[in-house]
């Protein structure tokens, strides 16, 4: 099942494992707890590949989504397919999921802990021994293989954690809050890791709250509100969905006076102004007659075009902020875009 790579590292074999474009397909998936309606006929697709991000208030239908997704739920309405096909039990050898919630055996040695979880993975012993060790060296924990967890820090469980979530190569790694508990050094190398899965071939779904981190590295997202898909489609459309007819410039000058703007609003740092532009002005004249203007000099210049942070706000409302615990709503929010 395992084939031996350049490097160490190990990838799964699968005569199913080229026969599928998407990685999972969620089709009007419903689940209600009670009276409470906490996924409400959601449907996406996650591509092969890709890393893919869930987001959403707390509450609002993605961990759901994921324990049905992993058949640890099932769903009351709809159908999931991974790896082109309904969920089996050998299904689960090809996965990585590392939940919220999380736990390890605290009185067991690195090596041999990690080395127990990737046997149960499938992997051989010497396979699964020689993969432990090989990440642990790549987390920076080269020289805690012979700890016991109870030895090791916040921070350094977290690593493991992850560790014993990918330990198998797996064509799919669902990761929830990734890098809850990390400094930013232990975030960067925990992402270089994902990146290199991905480059691999494997799929990455992250739940996650840092949206600069799902700018930075996902592909494509879904967001939900009160159990319900709201936005869907490719990082940046999503983006340029909500983005103003403004540009973002700092420098000096009267900007007022250029020609084509209407308003100018100092930004929250100070540093930078957003421009907005007059009905009919684009950002390629704008940035024309500021370079042609004599009283203003350029120091940067970029299109307003919104974070995912203040979108996210704006489309969860004050569910965003207080926290919801997904309710029934009637029919998609107008919001939600379609980008397949």
């Amino acid at each position: 099942m395992y084939e031996e790579q350049k490097g160490g590292f190990l990838h799964i074999m699968s005569n199913t494992s080229s026969s599928y474009s998407n990685a999972i397909e969620v089709n009007g998936v419903s689940k209600r707890y009670g009276s409470v309606l906490a996924v409400d006929n959601v449907s996406f697709e996650v591509r092969r590949g890709e890393i893919f991000s869930m987001l959403g208030p707390n509450g609002s239908g993605k961990t759901s989504t994921i324990r049905m997704i992993l058949d640890i739920l099932k769903p009351d309405g709809g159908s999931i397919r991974v790896f082109g096909a309904p969920f089996r039990e050998e299904t689960k050898e090809r996965i990585g999921y590392l939940p919220e919630e999380r736990g390890l055996y605290k009185n067991v040695k690195l090596v041999e802990l990690l080395t127990y979880l990737g046997s149960l993975k499938g992997m051989t012993q010497s396979d699964a021994k020689r993969r432990a060790e090989q990440l642990l060296d790549e987390v920076g924990l080269g020289e805690n293989k012979q700890s016991k967890v109870s030895e090791l820090s916040r921070g350094m469980s977290q690593k493991v954690q992850f560790v014993a979530t990918v330990i198998h190569n797996p064509e799919l790694i669902i990761i929830d809050e990734p890098f809850s508990g990390l400094d930013p050094v232990n975030t960067e190398m925990i992402k270089n890791l994902i990146y290199k899965l991905k480059a691999q071939g494997s799929t990455i779904v992250m739940s996650i709250h840092e949206m600069h981190q799902v700018e930075e590295m996902a592909d494509r997202l879904i967001m939900y509100n009160k159990g319900k898909r709201v936005l869907y489609g490719p990082v940046d459309e999503v983006r340029q969905q909500y983005a103003e007819n403004a540009v973002i410039v700092s420098g000096t000058g009267d900007w007022n006076s250029v020609a084509g703007v209407q308003t100018v609003t100092p930004e929250e740092n100070g540093r930078a102004y957003k421009l907005m532009l007059a009905p009919g002005v684009s950002a390629d004249q704008i940035m024309h007659r500021l370079a042609d203007a004599p009283d203003v000099r350029v120091s940067s210049f970029a299109l307003a075009v919104p974070r995912l942070n203040d979108i996210f706000i704006r489309v969860a409302g004050g569910s965003a902020l207080n926290g919801s615990n997904g309710s029934n709503g009637s029919g998609a929010n107008s919001s939600g875009i379609s980008a397949n």
